[in-house]
């Protein structure tokens, strides 16, 4: 199985979220691109959280240096993204695939985040609470839904918050895996923790 995590926009826990379904699974973890914070980037701080011993961490087909939405960080390194040029890791083993911000997050002058979505691929959505996250949830499972590419399931970010939950799942009909509330911080048992709870929803995907 092949999972990629995209989420509502940015800062709303796609690593996170990441680092329990690769935990969950015991998948191989890849992020196509890294932009900024090369150092501690995303692959490293899901490799921190991860307690098994069956992941493989992928390197990124492009890491750039600066923290910014990967078209400017590329042009800054005085490159341009080429899709072509994102080859998917090969491995036995489930595949966790983590997105750069949101689906429309650009890669360069004409491809977006979106465009590395694969036919194979079961795509989760993050979602966090906040105001205005409905319409951010539902414009983004739209716009996947638009380019034929199924919304496999929803991950919840953030306390409980009824009302928001149950409107978007009632109105998108996509599964909820989860939610995972708004922890003081996410060390491997935490993470293991919320691997235990979504295993079965992420196996029956």
């Amino acid at each position: 199985m092949k999972i990629f995590i995209t989420g509502i926009g940015t800062d709303v826990g796609k690593t996170v979220a990441s680092a329990i379904v690769t935990e969950a699974l015991e998948a191989d973890y890849w992020k196509p691109v890294q932009a900024g914070d090369l150092a501690l980037s995303d692959t490293h701080k899901v490799k921190a959280k991860i307690s098994n011993p069956n992941s493989q961490f992928h390197q990124n087909a492009y890491a750039l240096n600066t923290p910014a939405s990967p078209h400017l960080a590329a042009a800054l390194d005085g490159i341009v993204i080429d899709l072509k040029k994102i080859t998917e890791p090969k491995t036995n083993n489930h595949l966790v695939v983590e997105g750069a911000g949101g689906v429309f997050v650009p890669l360069n002058d004409q491809d977006c985040v979106i465009d590395l979505i694969q036919p194979d691929y079961k795509v989760i959505v993050v979602s966090r609470h906040y105001l205005g996250s409905i319409n951010h949830t539902l414009l983004t499972i739209e716009a996947l839904q638009n380019r034929k590419i199924k919304v496999a399931g929803i991950i919840f970010s953030g306390d409980e918050n009824k009302a928001t939950e149950d409107i978007i799942l009632n109105k998108t009909g996509v599964k909820c895996i989860g939610r995972i509330d708004n922890e003081p911080y996410f060390d491997a048992n935490v993470i293991a923790y919320y691997a235990d709870k979504f295993r079965d929803n992420l196996l029956n995907l």
